[in-house]
């Protein structure tokens, strides 16, 4: 209102000052008419004086003034011109005045709009004109008030994280982006109900105030929301397939505020991401998880910078001629206080974040330049490196791949990347992009832990691979289970039929390996060989196995 007010006093004044300037114009115009009458008036007074009676004296102009009709009718001019000014003024201030109105009422209305827009932009998202995070708590403020009057019924809040948006903004842009979230937007619009209110906290992230709803109704809502996100969304043809996670916190058992329900749904998406339904229920044994996974995010991320990561290698040995073809690199972390940390804890921290493209960087960098070294002893062996789903749907890492070649001189020959199925199922069009410009490249690809995702039969005829490995819960119970070893024979049947090297891993003994030997499978991996070791004493191994 304050700004209305000083626009609407700002433009009457302006206009108040037109208003008194037209009406000055109008009195001057109309006295400088009445002055020029009466000039004419003389004028023409003296020239009929003196045409008349040869003389100018007052008798002759008395004479002529009351005798010559055309002078008396020019007599009568000033006062038409001084009423015409007068009537002129008048009609040029009421319309000033109107004009006044007119203008007033229009910029009255002109800053209404600018105070509506004002006092929308401050409580929602300008892209989805979904409620921001200020209207959300106020909401949450109003849900305490309602469920203390009807004897503390509780509520919940839902907080949605777009896992792979950045992804997506890397790959496609800003603009693609932000028809990606419109989309979402009037996709959860659509799904909220009238007990639901829905804000757009950030970029990536959305939030869902739950009315009278408890645990087990939230949970059911998660489910919905999920199975709501999980049809494509297109952008210009292409389908994209976005990655939800949800955290949610209920009133009164995990808070009995705003900040702390926001904060402690908050921890609940962290957990939500490695969750296989996709959402996760707070409960105070996060905490600790949480504060733990912060300091050693910081941790890892100083480690990445310093490279106090190491790569651990361990043998692939070729079962037909007992020799070493091969090694996988495993990184391994010693950390100064706790000892070495297990990859499954910190690569899963990793993942969850943007230090995944570091740490991958890092990986491949130290492994192309441990293969170079191994060549250059005259080692004619490859090094299998483990891509994460992250890293195949990074659309910078061919470039990076492309850039470490060159600059450490490697052949792609000596390199096999290792990809899981469920890398490749979290989105198969962008990761097969990734995984074809590499394989264009000349770098080979093997898939891990075969058997424990999904839709392998599907893709892998559509994946460019040459090996595929077998994972070792299945070759370590084969000896004494049944189902377990027809597994692995039916699976090395197959990978065969394909064209494809196969790799069992976890092999443990000698029995195991005779075994696998009998079945026909080509390379074996496991703790009857090496555990994963260092660069300097797998150089050692290799010298005393040759």
């Amino acid at each position: 209102m304050f700004w209305e007010f000083i626009i609407i006093a700002t433009a009457n004044s302006g206009l108040a000052k037109s208003s008194n300037l037209l009406r000055t114009k109008a009195t001057k115009t109309a006295v400088e008419a009445v002055v020029v009458a009466f000039l004419a008036i003389i004028l023409a007074t003296l020239l009929t004086s003196y045409t008349q009676h040869n003389t100018l004296n007052f008798e002759a102009i008395v004479d002529v003034q009351s005798t010559n009709t055309a002078l008396w009718i020019l007599d009568s001019l000033p006062i038409v011109f001084a009423y015409i000014g007068q009537y002129s003024s008048y009609m040029i201030a009421n319309e000033a005045t109107m004009l006044v109105m007119e203008e007033t009422k229009e910029l009255r209305t002109y800053a209404s709009q600018m105070q509506m827009q004002a006092n929308l932009a401050a409580t929602h998202d300008h892209l989805t004109g979904l409620p921001n995070q200020a209207l959300f708590y106020d909401r949450i403020e109003t849900a305490f008030r309602e469920s203390h009057d009807v004897s503390n019924s509780a509520f919940a809040i839902m907080l949605l994280n777009i896992e792979n948006l950045k992804d997506i903004q890397d790959t496609l842009g800003p603009t693609s982006t932000d028809l990606v979230i419109k989309q979402l937007a009037t996709r959860l619009e659509s799904w909220a109900t009238k007990r639901h209110s829905i804000a757009r906290i950030d970029s990536g992230n959305f939030a869902v105030l739950l009315s009278d709803s408890d645990k087990d109704k939230a949970e059911a809502l998660a489910k919905s929301l999920i199975k709501a996100i999980e049809p494509n969304f297109i952008i210009n043809t292409l389908k994209l397939t976005l990655h939800p996670s949800i955290g949610i916190s209920v009133y009164p058992n995990d808070g009995d505020d705003a900040d702390t329900l926001f904060q402690r749904a908050g921890i609940a998406v962290v957990f939500a991401n490695k969750s296989p339904s996709g959402y996760s229920l707070y409960s105070a044994s996060m905490d600790e998880h949480s504060s733990k996974r912060l300091t050693m995010m910081g941790e890892l991320k100083r480690a990445i910078e310093k490279k106090n990561l190491e790569l651990y290698y361990q043998p692939k040995i070729d079962i037909k001629n007992n020799k070493i073809m091969g090694v996988e690199a495993l990184i391994r972390w010693k950390h100064p206080q706790h000892g070495f940390i297990s990859p499954e804890e910190f690569i899963g921290i990793a993942e969850r974040s943007r230090l995944i493209i570091d740490l991958t960087a890092l990986v491949i960098e130290d492994a192309f330049s441990a293969c170079a070294e191994f060549h250059q002893h005259g080692h004619d062996i490859k090094v299998s490196i483990n891509l994460s789903m992250k890293d195949l749907l990074n659309p910078e890492l061919p470039d990076l791949v492309a850039g470490l070649t060159a600059k450490i001189g490697i052949d792609p020959s000596w390199i096999i990347f290792e990809i899981t199925e469920g890398s490749i199922m979290s989105d198969p069009t962008r990761a097969l992009i990734i995984v074809e410009r590499l394989k264009s490249m000349g770098f080979d690809f093997s898939i891990d832990d075969f058997g424990t995702g999904y839709s392998s039969m599907a893709y892998l005829k559509r994946l460019p691979v040459s090996e595929l490995k077998i994972d070792k819960s299945f070759v370590l119970d084969m000896m004494t289970n049944d189902s377990d070893a027809i597994i692995v024979q039916a699976t090395i049947g197959l990978a065969h039929n394909l064209g494809l090297t196969v790799t069992a891993e976890g092999v443990e003994d000698e029995s195991a390996l005779e075994m696998l030997n009998k079945m026909g499978c080509d390379i074996a991996q496991g703790y009857f060989f090496s555990k994963p070791i260092p660069k300097a004493e797998l150089l050692s191994w290799i010298a005393n196995n040759a």
